[in-house]
């Protein structure tokens, strides 16, 4: 007998067991009748589904199985919350979607959960690239990497909905939503998590209205990891003004009555609550999960006493509102439905090229318009940017900057300076120091219809936060099929050559984690010329493609304004006013006898190198630096017979083994110099320069016979 029937003969064997109506009971009727059937039957779908989900495995037409089963009341809170609020659920939440789904005419929830088992495209949200829950007509977005790192978002959206209706715009939602996300036990004490809770304690802390249900789903284990006793409520409840209930998932009454008023709370309030529900777990953690390996007989036999499928038939009786044969003969008439969606999943339709997997990450023709704001004075690339985002800022009422210090300070660089003072503290605004909180407010405000610019201060602070961006911001449109997407352009300062400032916390030159995120796009300014042009065609990408964009600025060349000699002022350039669409390359210089191929801090320095070496060289700034600009690079390469690729980030896992890779898979025949920093974190001061590529290793590689 597999696990599957066991629960199940233990579920019928306890309904007949049942005692009859009892007449003197007095019904608890917080909760109505008809509520309760409901609440039933979304449990009981849910309970099927994840039989048929492990039916269709072992048939080899299933490729993922992670239960629900036990955790069926969260079904309460898909019955009691809005479909108009958005959800972003834990992936034991199939009793959740089936009540949604029972309020939207016309779902049809049984061959949704069916088809994502089956990676089929059927699946209405990622249509056969991952099992999730997920439906844009539920608003049900998908979360793929549940183990918290949908929080940050959770709160970024429960933070942009009432600020969209203070600045009066229209969002994704309605402005009275209460935001519902739901996780683990165990995923409660991951750090991002653990600073999500604490990003909305702050908010709160500072008066911000932030409509957000926390659900933590408690069965007491972390795959195989108990939750020690007494944890979970000691931590869950200290977060100040985060509200803290707590309720035992079993009892049906009250777990309906303790959903509808979390969440009326929270809309009527605009304030933060988090719902400990008490769970068991059934059929294991995952996939061929054995319970019995870790877990005592004793223990799992508790825990089927704390059925929650159970817990509602009981009630049911008890009311008189069914009785056993009638409660058994609905789970009947549902086990049968689902069996025969399951028997329909023969061979289902699914993804059958590499151009149907990839498709929502492709770009399309996006429009790249010119800067309708020419300036004739030179500036620095700083003030380039600045002038940009004020630009960009006055043009669209739903873009907002913000990040560390960006406010009054106006950053570490001086770069967002009076922006706050123009644009007010809704658009332009401070965080808390925390990387994750910044990327998961922009999550929150992307979905929510916003245009979020945030700022990291430093590249080596993404590191800690770099999921955030690949799990969550970069996935949402592959597992969505497109139906979601996070337009949002991240400034990050970084990249080496900082002078009196530095350690390898200020002066990164790792971009790899970047380079490697499918469908992201990553963009490198080296000139006040095209810098502001580089940055409004990332706008563009995030506006019109939904796309995540990351826009590099080298903190070396923030106030730089000569290039050969002191006070040449050669580098501080009037904007160019021209688009800049993905894809293109600058160049400088017309020697035929090489091509240097660099981008960032390296453009200077080969100018320099070039001067100095005599060589008749071209000069390549690459701009982009994910996707590369193959094509255009391509073209320049054919013309030349010698490339040198001068790349200020790391030997291995740098810049330049794309670049060469393009020049071979293209059977370029000439000769390639590789240019790079050595495999080292950046030391301070002047050990600084034995690690990094220098002007002078430049020349040596131009010099080469």
């Amino acid at each position: 007998m597999t696990a599957a029937d066991e629960l199940d003969e233990r579920f019928v064997t306890a309904v007949r067991a049942l005692p009859g109506h009892a007449p003197s009971r007095a019904a608890d009727r917080r909760v109505g009748d008809d509520l309760l059937v409901r609440y039933f039957d979304a449990q009981s779908q849910s309970r099927h589904l994840d039989v048929a989900a492990r039916t269709l495995q072992e048939r080899g037409e299933g490729f993922y199985t992670i239960p629900s089963a036990g955790h069926e009341s969260n079904a309460a809170l898909g019955l009691c919350s809005r479909v108009t609020d958005p959800a972003l659920l834990h992936y034991r939440s199939g009793g959740f979607y089936a009540a949604r789904a029972s309020l939207v005419e016309g779902s049809t929830p049984i061959r949704d959960v069916l088809a994502g088992c089956a990676a089929s495209t059927l699946d209405p949200i990622s249509a056969g690239r991952h099992k999730v829950f997920g439906n844009a007509a539920l608003n049900i977005l998908p979360q793929t990497s549940t183990i918290a790192s949908h929080l940050p978002r959770a709160v970024g959206l429960a933070l942009a909905l009432p600020r969209m209706q203070r600045l009066g715009l229209d969002a994704a939602w309605p402005t009275d939503s209460v935001v519902v996300c739901s996780f683990g036990d165990a995923s409660a004490n991951h750090s991002t998590a653990v600073g999500a809770l604490n990003a909305a304690a702050y908010c709160r802390y500072r008066g911000l209205s932030l409509p957000l249900l926390l659900v933590c789903e408690d069965n007491g284990l972390g795959i195989s990891v108990p939750t020690p006793p007494g944890w979970l409520e000691r931590s869950l409840s200290s977060y100040p003004g985060i509200g803290y209930r707590s309720v035992d998932g079993a009892d049906p009454v009250e777990m309906l009555a303790a959903a509808a008023d979390a969440v009326e709370t929270v809309r009527e309030s605009h304030t933060p609550l988090l719902l400990h529900v008490r769970a068991v777990r059934f059929l294991g953690h995952a996939g061929s999960d054995v319970e019995a390996a870790y877990r005592s007989p004793s223990d799992l036999a508790a825990d089927h006493e704390r059925d929650p499928l159970v817990g509602t038939a009981r009630e049911l009786v008890a009311r008189g509102v069914l009785d056993a044969a009638e409660v058994l003969d609905r789970y009947e008439r549902t086990r049968v439905a689902v069996a025969s969606v399951a028997d329909s999943l023969y061979r289902p339709p699914r993804l059958a090229t590499a151009a149907e997997v990839m498709r929502p990450l492709e770009s399309g023709l996006v429009r790249i318009a010119d800067d309708p704001h020419p300036a004739g004075e030179p500036l620095t690339l700083a003030r380039a940017v600045t002038r940009t985002l004020g630009h960009l800022l006055e043009e669209d009422p739903h873009a907002c900057v913000f990040g560390e210090d960006v406010g009054v300070k106006g950053g570490v660089y001086g770069v967002t300076r009076g922006l706050q003072e123009r644009f007010g503290r809704l658009r332009v605004f401070d965080t808390l120091l925390d990387e994750q909180t910044i990327l998961g407010t922009a999550l929150g405000f992307a979905v929510a219809g916003m245009l979020p610019i945030p700022e990291i201060q430093y590249l080596a602070y993404l590191h800690n936060a770099e999921d955030q961006l690949r799990g969550e911001a970069a996935s949402l449109a592959f597992f969505s099929d497109g139906r979601y997407r996070n337009p949002m352009v991240v400034r990050i300062a970084g990249l080496p050559y900082q002078r009196g400032f530095g350690g390898h916390f200020h002066n990164d030159d790792s971009v790899a984690v970047l380079r490697d995120i499918p469908g992201l796009v990553l963009a490198v300014p080296s000139s006040p010329a095209t810098a502001g042009a580089l940055l409004r065609t990332c706008i563009a990408l995030a506006r019109e493609e939904g796309r995540v964009c990351v826009y590099l600025e080298p903190i070396a060349l923030y106030h730089r304004r000569d290039l050969y000699d002191d006070g040449d002022g050669l580098w501080q350039q009037a904007p160019d006013t021209a688009g800049l669409p993905p894809g293109s390359v600058c160049t400088y210089g017309h020697g035929r006898d090489v091509l240097v191929v660099t981008f960032g801090n390296g453009v200077p320095m080969s100018l320099r190198a070039v001067r100095r070496s005599g060589v008749a060289a071209t000069v390549l700034d690459l701009q982009w630096l994910a996707p590369l600009p193959t094509t255009a690079l391509l073209e320049h390469a054919r013309e030349f017979e010698r490339v040198v690729v001068v790349d200020e980030t790391r030997r291995s896992g740098g810049v330049a083994e794309g670049v060469v890779a393009t020049l071979v898979d293209d059977e370029w025949e000439g000769r390639i110099t590789r240019v790079t920093s050595r495999d080292s974190y950046v030391p301070l001061g002047p050990a600084a320069a034995h690690v990094l590529m220098s002007e002078d290793d430049i020349v040596a590689a131009l010099c080469e016979a």
